[in-house]
């Protein structure tokens, strides 16, 4: 089972547990309101690996033109039948079919946790390559240097490892395909809501 396969299997499963999970991460709020003040009005937004679409609902309920993306195609449809005034669509964040500059707003919430530090290089140029120049990515992910293996989510069957990042590793990263971090928070975990890791958050412009 891959990762596709997966979250497939997880799809339902996830959505039951985390749709709602914004209303208890206030930091996470915080910075999206930001990031949300910022690209409102300004062109469409593109919400990375969205999953069950909550962030991307979070997004246009600040008036944000927002579509999600996700390889997922159960993951697409749970958000579709959530969210059915958004725009969300089945693709590869690592080979999108948007043109250069189609959006000047990129989120990326927790969606590079199956990456490995050597395939984050692709991941982040196909991210530029979409936006605008000056336009506003937010990256987060579980900051450290591990690696969690899951064989069940919420009590679907699936095959995941979950990898932490150093923040120091992502921050040269982005700035090697073409972005300015221009801010890092971080944060200890919510307990009782989320897995309890730190958190890191980097807000960067295509440079």
């Amino acid at each position: 089972m891959d990762v596709r396969e997966s979250y497939d299997s997880a799809a339902a499963a996830y959505a039951e547990h985390l749709s709602e999970e914004l209303a208890r991460k206030p930091l996470d709020r915080h910075l999206l309101n930001r990031f949300a003040e910022e690209t409102r009005g300004r062109g469409l937004v593109a919400d990375l690996g969205c999953g069950p679409g909550h962030v991307a609902r979070y997004l246009s309920q600040q008036g944000v033109a927002v579509v999600g993306v996700d390889f997922s195609s159960q993951m697409i449809a749970v958000a579709r039948s959530l969210n059915p005034d958004i725009d969300f669509r089945v693709e590869d964040m690592r080979h999108l079919t948007a043109s250069d500059a189609s959006f000047t707003g990129i989120v990326l919430f927790y969606s590079i946790v199956h990456f490995d530090l050597t395939e984050l290089p692709p991941v982040l140029r196909e991210a530029r390559r979409v936006l605008v120049d000056g336009g506003l990515a937010i990256v987060s992910f579980h900051a450290g240097d591990y690696i969690v293996h899951r064989d069940e989510l919420f009590g679907a069957p699936v095959s995941l490892d979950f990898r932490a990042h150093l923040p120091e590793s992502v921050v040269d990263v982005l700035h090697s395909a073409g972005f300015a971090v221009i801010e890092e928070v971080h944060r200890d975990p919510y307990e009782g809501v989320e897995y309890p890791s730190r958190r890191c958050y980097l807000v960067a412009r295509a440079a």
